[in-house]
C-alpha cells in the first residue's frame, strides 16, 4: 500500500484553481442568504399581520423585539431591510458564482459592500435585544450567526480573489 503522499509535494497541477474556491464560498453564501430572506420575509409579513401566531420557541422575545422601537430603522421595518439585504446578497453570490465571474474580483467588492455594513448593523441590533431588551429572538439569532459567517466568507472571498 502507498503511502500517503505529503500535500506540500503536490505540483501546482494537482491544486484547485482559483475558479473552483470561488463557486464553493459564494454557494455558501447564497444558500444562507436564501434561508435568511425566507426568515427575513416571514417576520416582516407577521408584523404586516399576514401571518399567524409569530413561532418563536420558548418566551416571547420575537415579539419583544419585532414590535419594539429597536424593529423599525429610519421608518422602515427591520424585518424587511433584511429580506431586501438577504435577497442582494443571494442575487450576488449567485452571479458570481458563473464560470465567467469565478474570479472576478466584483462579486466580492459588492459582497462586501452589503455585508460589513450589514455585520455592523447586526452588532447594534444584538446589543438592543440583550442589553437593552434584556431578551433573546431565536430568528434574530440565527441572522446575528449568519451575518457573522458572510464577514467571514468575503473575507476569505477577497483574498482568494486578490492572489
Amino acid at each position: 500500500m502507498p503511502a500517503p503522499s505529503d500535500p506540500s509535494s503536490r505540483s501546482e497541477s494537482d491544486a484547485l484553481p482559483p475558479e473552483m474556491a470561488a463557486p464553493t464560498l459564494r454557494q455558501v453564501i447564497a444558500v444562507l442568504a436564501l434561508a435568511n430572506a425566507g426568515v427575513a420575509t416571514y417576520l416582516h409579513l407577521w408584523k404586516m399581520g399576514f401571518m399567524g401566531a409569530l413561532s418563536c420557541g420558548a418566551g416571547r422575545g420575537c415579539e419583544v423585539v419585532q414590535l419594539s422601537s429597536w424593529g423599525w430603522f429610519l421608518g422602515f421595518d427591520v424585518a424587511l431591510i433584511g429580506a431586501v439585504g438577504y435577497a442582494l446578497i443571494l442575487l450576488v453570490a449567485m452571479l458570481g458564482t458563473g464560470a465567467r465571474l469565478a474570479a472576478e474580483r466584483w462579486p466580492t467588492v459588492v459582497l462586501a459592500t452589503l455585508v460589513y455594513p450589514a455585520f455592523v448593523f447586526t452588532l447594534r441590533l444584538k446589543y438592543a435585544e440583550f442589553i437593552v431588551m434584556k431578551t433573546f429572538c431565536p430568528w434574530c439569532a440565527l441572522s446575528a450567526v449568519t451575518m457573522t459567517l458572510f464577514t467571514a466568507l468575503v473575507w476569505l472571498d477577497w483574498k482568494r480573489v486578490r492572489a
